[in-house]
């Protein structure tokens, strides 16, 4: 038995035809970003998506990089959606976690203004200039014991100075931030 998907009609090809808790009997129409698709009972969300051959479920925050569905629990860290409509949808939950009902609608976060289409994807075309950001590990020293310590122990006095100072500014606000670089500058022994 092939099933079939509800707009498309093409085969669920990712489907395993096991004993399993998916009752293959009862079929239930959602929808995913704005497309309709079918599931069956007992299906999850990141399940049914699977299934009918939809990988991409969302962006990361920062740059926009494209994520798919990792695991198939709760620690799943990337198929975040957002379930129903206007003011009452739900933010932030996790695919794997949400079963599929009759009228389920959710949505991609982090996407603008589609899924697969994204401006803030143009973050992949120069991602060789962004780094992967700052950890603020890569500040920590380690005692002999091995544990990790503060910034002040294992870092040189005057790059843990920069460290904060950095901090600090970009917390302000920019004509704050400029006049203090213009201070420190100014107090810079010649």
């Amino acid at each position: 038995m092939v099933s079939r998907s509800a707009t498309s009609g093409s085969p669920q090809t990712q489907r395993q035809h096991a004993v399993a808790r998916i009752d293959q009997n009862a079929p239930i129409n959602f929808t995913f970003d704005g497309r309709s698709y079918r599931g069956f009972a007992g299906d999850t969300l990141a399940s049914a998506l699977l299934a009918n051959n939809v990988h991409l479920v969302g962006r990361s925050f920062k740059y926009h990089r494209p994520r798919g569905i990792m695991a198939a629990g709760s620690e799943e860290p990337n198929a975040l959606i957002r379930l129903g409509k206007g003011a009452y949808a739900e933010p932030n939950l996790r695919a794997t976690q949400i079963e599929i009902f009759e009228g389920l609608y959710a949505e991609s976060q982090n996407r603008t203004p589609s899924l697969k289409f994204d401006i803030g994807a143009i973050n992949s075309v120069l991602d060789r200039f962004f780094p992967a950001g700052f950890y603020y590990k890569t500040s920590c020293g380690q005692h002999q014991c091995g544990c990790a310590t503060n910034m002040s122990f294992g870092t040189p006095p005057v790059l843990a100075r920069l460290l904060m100072i950095t901090m600090i500014l970009t917390a302000m606000k920019k004509p704050m931030r400029i006049a203090i670089f213009l201070l420190l500058v100014a107090a810079q022994p010649a």
